[in-house]
């Protein structure tokens, strides 16, 4: 088990936001998580999958919603998670981040703090995903019930004892965030510490910790990071064009790029439904998720999510290759249907075939 730093904490921010496909919440709501942990002298310890007892009870903890409205009560989220081990009986070993991203991910790290527990270094999708059960632990059967879901100050709280499957869940978790506001927090899918050793993307906090150094310390952080995940740079331009609509507990954004330099005479579009979930070059496909789509600032690194994202800025778009559970073929048929509520009707295609063609 690892104590870690403020500068971790720092560090964990940025490089979940890299894997958050420009979702995930946005990474200054994180920021603020850490600079409360750190002031008032909170401990943060991590620890890995293999070091859990078997039996031990591992909560999923996360802010469910459109990225556009993250806002955040500690001692609501706190009160979620012990209304769900109110309710069935336990108590928490630890808690584990549902996704990777800027702010969600910080929000399962502040809830295992406040209440003395560790977090997990790992994850529920290697990355941020668009609905509450586009989860890897769907693919292994792991149910989402029972599942507490709770308003943004606890005042309003559901329990959801079971349903008929993983995508009830999620609609009854985004009808309710949309009728609280666009938000809600969620504490679901307990698992055991067998469970824990196999399901979940492992040690992604660890990974996402790298990354944030490299983003602070390399004098090329877009080149870093390209390196450290086996990523590729899809394009670099200026934005031109941005739609943005928050409805139905969804943040929808759709960007146009005119290209820079090597991308000069060359357009670049995508479609994020809180997260990017395809995007075209040149109106050719030139990536689709599970793989990951993110904006970064060109300089820095830094993701910008694609709710802040606005006329005039400069970005750089990369494109990292999936967790391997995701290119699966459960994996893909889980992706393929929530694609299509978006409208996407495009088959997979493997990043690194598209790039290479």
């Amino acid at each position: 088990m690892r104590i870690l730093s403020s500068q971790d904490l720092w560090n964990l921010v940025d490089g979940a936001a890299i894997f958050s496909a420009g979702g995930g919440g946005d990474p200054d709501a994180g920021y603020r998580i850490v600079e409360k942990l750190v002031s008032e002298d909170y401990t943060v310890r991590l620890v890995p999958p293999s070091e859990v007892p078997d039996k031990a009870k591992i909560v999923n903890f996360a802010c469910v919603g459109a990225t556009a409205t993250v806002e955040y009560d500690p001692n609501a989220a706190v009160e979620t998670l012990r209304n769900l081990e109110e309710y069935a009986g336990f108590s928490t070993y630890a808690t584990i981040p549902v996704e990777l991203g800027g702010f969600n991910t910080l929000a399962a790290v502040d809830v295992a703090a406040r209440c003395n527990i560790p977090i997990i270094d790992a994850d529920g999708a290697g990355r941020s995903v668009p609905e509450v059960h586009l989860k890897v632990y769907t693919i292994d059967g792991i149910p989402l019930t029972p599942m507490v879901i709770a308003d943004l100050h606890a005042k309003n709280i559901v329990i959801t004892k079971e349903t008929v499957n993983s995508k009830a869940a999620e609609r009854i978790a985004r009808v309710l965030a949309a009728e609280w506001g666009h938000s809600a927090y969620t504490a679901r899918r307990i698992l055991t510490g067998i469970q824990v050793k196999t399901s979940p993307i492992q040690t992604s906090l660890s990974k996402s910790m790298q990354i944030g150094r490299l983003l602070k310390k390399t004098s090329d952080p877009v080149k870093a990071v390209l390196k450290e995940t086996g990523g590729f740079k899809l394009f670099k331009g200026v934005v031109d064009h941005v739609e943005r609509e928050t409805k139905a507990g969804f943040t929808f954004v759709d960007v146009k790029l005119r290209g820079k330099r090597e991308y000069a005479d060359s357009v670049f579009e995508f479609e994020a439904k809180n997260e990017v979930l395809i995007a075209y070059r040149d109106e050719k496909l030139a990536a689709i998720a599970p793989d990951i789509i993110t904006p970064v600032h060109p300089e820095t690194g830094k993701c910008i999510t694609a709710e802040k994202i606005a006329e005039g800025d400069k970005l750089v778009i990369l494109g990292l290759p999936a967790p391997q559970k995701w290119r699966t073929s459960k994996g893909l048929e889980l992706w393929k249907d929530a694609l299509q509520r978006s409208r996407i009707l495009k088959e997979y295609i493997p990043i690194e075939r598209l790039v290479s063609n």
